[in-house]
């Protein structure tokens, strides 16, 4: 009987595909041919018994197939690089001070960090979560090996763009905007992007505001939006599922421009601390729209 297993290779030949919007750059990443990378995509097809992407002239897109095995070929890739990562440094280990946003902290980054450590156990990590300012500050002063940082996009350009940020304005009820007062905002104290990209955005349209409820916590100022107590601006991946996400137009409130997400780094980096930058690249650059 015919073996059922699926060979790697062609699980990163799909990935590659979809994650880099079409064959050619597929075929640039993976250092090999356009036709090889077509091959291989239609011999993972084939294995599957389903058509996986929907290709015409001038687009490429996932079938429903496609769809339901994208995360779990994701999910094996990853697991053969702990494999291959645990034999090559099986005795890699040390220290690591990283820093992070506590927003970002609490969704993408946990996976990151727990597939990090499964992969090398002996790596002891450091994680600090402040705020972006916060965060550069204890970065220059020597005390982070690696940060994630907010910036806007045509701002300085310190450190590598890693993700993109679309951010909503969030609210416990769609009706939080309509009000003729002040808009009650809920954000964190100064310096956060996130509150100044708020009320830059609500002074270019003339529209009043006021800061409702202010806290360096993220899970407070959560609670404080479930309370009905104002409205905030959020990253859009990052939005609780029981709040609601307004929309510009009928709520009288301005766009808002995309914020970047940097990865900043120490002039020298340890194996331990090169290796966990090569994890935060990787991973994001899969889920990001960097």
């Amino acid at each position: 009987m015919q073996s059922a297993t699926i060979d790697p290779e062609l699980l990163r030949a799909f990935v590659a595909v979809v994650d880099s919007g079409g064959f050619s750059a597929a075929a640039q990443r993976l250092f090999r041919g356009q036709s090889a990378v077509s091959l291989q995509v239609k011999r993972l097809e084939d294995r599957l018994g389903a058509k996986l992407l929907e290709r015409g002239p001038r687009h490429l897109k996932l079938t429903g197939e496609g769809e339901a095995i994208l995360e779990s070929a994701r999910r094996i890739l990853a697991l053969n690089e702990e494999l291959a990562a645990r034999a090559r440094e099986p005795e890699l280990s040390g220290v690591v001070r990283f820093g992070a946003p506590e927003d970002f902290a609490t969704t993408r980054l946990p996976a990151i960090l727990a597939t990090f450590t499964r992969t090398f156990p002996r790596v002891a990590l450091e994680v600090t979560c402040e705020l972006t300012l916060e965060l550069l500050d204890r970065f220059h002063g020597g005390g982070l090996d690696l940060a994630l940082i907010k910036r806007e996009p045509a701002g300085p350009s310190e450190g590598l763009r890693v993700w993109r940020e679309p951010l909503v304005w969030v609210a416990a009820d769609h009706a939080a905007a309509q009000t003729s007062e002040p808009l009650p905002l809920v954000c964190s104290p100064r310096p956060c992007l996130h509150r100044k990209r708020a009320t830059t955005a609500l002074d270019a349209i003339g529209r009043p505001w006021r800061v409702a409820y202010s806290c360096g916590s993220l899970s407070g100022n959560h609670a404080a939006l479930r309370a009905g107590l104002g409205v905030a601006v959020l990253p859009l991946d990052m939005v609780p599922h029981d709040l609601v996400i307004l929309n510009e137009a009928e709520s009288g409130l301005p766009d808002l421009a995309d914020t970047e997400m940097a990865l900043i780094e120490a002039a020298t980096l340890s194996p331990p601390a090169a290796r966990l930058r090569e994890y935060i690249i990787r991973d994001l650059e899969h889920g990001g729209s960097a």
